[in-house]
């Protein structure tokens, strides 16, 4: 019995071994397939759909020997797939994602990028065609048509607080849909810088790290706000689902609103020191909202004076989030990237803060040098600055906080000495919200009812 059980197993694998012929394609089942991958290279795959029920064809012709990276993209583009290396051995198989590339894809775009210009002037052409189709592509100009622009703006009471106060604003946006932010202010007198501060994809805006990076650069001598994300925080009642393409230009129409607004309404901003930081989707906001400041016209947008994006320019990576890359600004002027966008601010001062556990691991190879060859056009390279903490992931941390103080009081005269975090008061969501106060008709407008 045994062996005629033995003798079917052989019978079995020859008459697979068999179909393994041009004219079955050479099909053999995909999971079979990854599995003598992982065996030969010694490795490990997570997927991220089911692969029971596929089958490859030509599928060990796909395999290279000498390069486990080569037999992957082999085999991931039948599927319109891709692979991403993970941490140790392991490897994840993932559908197609429009916004992430692979490192060297990114450094071979930033090489051709780099063709288009040899000079300051070239340069200069180049950005303008990038600041114009930016702002055509994201629809901005059609989207702030659409805005509410004569509603009262709602502010708190004032919270006085070791060296800074805070005070909640909320403005109307579009009919019925309203940006939400806190502002935080020195309680010493005189004229201020102002950063705005857009919010990444972390909780929400309310996160202890948030208030205590507002909290300092208060203290140091800035006035700072930051805004809810769409559809996070107060937002979510009012618009919903935070992942569309809507996202991507109402959160720069946000940023643009709160910077009018301040400019008009506070006597103690010193107009010539205005800046934006953000950490990751709120770097890409930072990087958008100077882009669209440059050429911002109808309201009181002076020229930006200094950007600090953190944990977020990559040439290959837009951001994973239709708030991010939901609208095609990454395909203006024949294609683009976040790195090139960021270059659009020299000759000013640029901070980039980067890690070792996220996509901005390449930035002092890659991306930085890039932007110092923009800036060298301006004889301006010390003015971008990179500061990569590569044993660190992807956080808006103590150390990348630390490297945001040391930026801002360098380029704005803040005093250093003040960011001491154990000072700030880290106050509960209820307290950094407003309160929207329900339309009430008078009793005449009832009465011709």
């Amino acid at each position: 019995m045994k062996k005629n059980i033995l003798l079917l197993v052989a019978l079995f694998a020859a008459t697979c071994a068999g179909a393994q012929t041009y004219d079955t394609q050479y099909r053999r089942p995909l999971s079979n397939v990854m599995a003598d991958v992982a065996r030969r290279f010694g490795v490990k795959f997570r997927f991220d759909m089911d692969t029971t029920r596929l089958t490859l064809p030509y599928a060990d012709f796909r395999i290279r020997p000498y390069s486990l990276e080569q037999t992957l993209t082999n085999i991931c583009r039948y599927y319109d797939w891709n692979w991403w290396p993970r941490s140790g051995k392991l490897y994840r198989i993932s559908r197609y994602e429009y916004y992430r590339r692979h490192t060297d894809e990114g450094r071979d775009m930033l090489g051709y990028l780099s063709t288009l210009y040899d000079s300051r002037e070239q340069w200069q052409q180049r950005r303008t065609v990038l600041l114009r189709e930016v702002r055509e592509r994201l629809g901005i100009d059609a989207f702030l048509d659409s805005c509410v622009n004569d509603a009262k703006p709602i502010l708190s009471k004032t919270s006085k607080h070791d060296g800074y106060t805070t005070q909640n604003v909320c403005l109307e946006l579009t009919p019925g849909q309203h940006v939400f932010g806190t502002i935080y202010s020195p309680t010493a007198k005189g004229r201020h810088p102002l950063i705005v501060c857009p919010d990444g994809h972390w909780p929400s805006r309310y996160r202890d790290d948030e208030q205590q990076r507002l909290g300092c650069l208060a203290r140091m001598g800035a006035i700072c706000v930051d805004f809810d994300l769409y559809g996070y925080g107060q937002s979510k009642a009012e618009v919903g689902e935070h992942a569309t393409a809507r996202a991507h230009v109402f959160q720069a129409a946000c940023g643009l609103k709160l910077l009018d607004y301040m400019l008009r309404h506070r006597k103690d901003i010193d107009t010539l020191r205005i800046g934006v930081c953000g950490g990751s989707g709120g770097g890409t906001h930072t990087i958008l909202l100077a882009v669209l400041a440059e050429t911002q016209t109808g309201g009181h947008y002076p020229r930006l004076a200094a950007i600090a994006p953190v944990v977020h320019v990559a040439s290959h990576f837009d951001g994973g989030c239709p708030c991010e890359s939901g609208m095609p600004v990454q395909l203006a002027a024949g294609g683009t990237c976040e790195p090139e966008l960021a270059a659009t601010f020299a000759p000013r001062p640029l901070l980039v803060v980067s890690d070792g556990g996220d996509w901005t691991a390449s930035v002092p190879e890659i991306e930085y040098p890039f932007l110092q060859r923009i800036y060298g056009f301006y004889g301006a390279e010390g003015q971008v600055a990179n500061v990569h903490l590569p044993d660190e992931r992807h956080d808006f941390g103590p150390s990348k906080r630390e490297a945001v103080y040391d930026f801002f009081a360098r380029v704005f005269g803040l005093d250093r000495s003040l960011a001491d975090e154990s000072r700030i008061t880290i106050q509960p969501e209820q307290s950094l919200q407003t309160i929207l106060q329900p339309v009430v008709a008078s009793p005449k407008q009832e009465k011709r009812k």
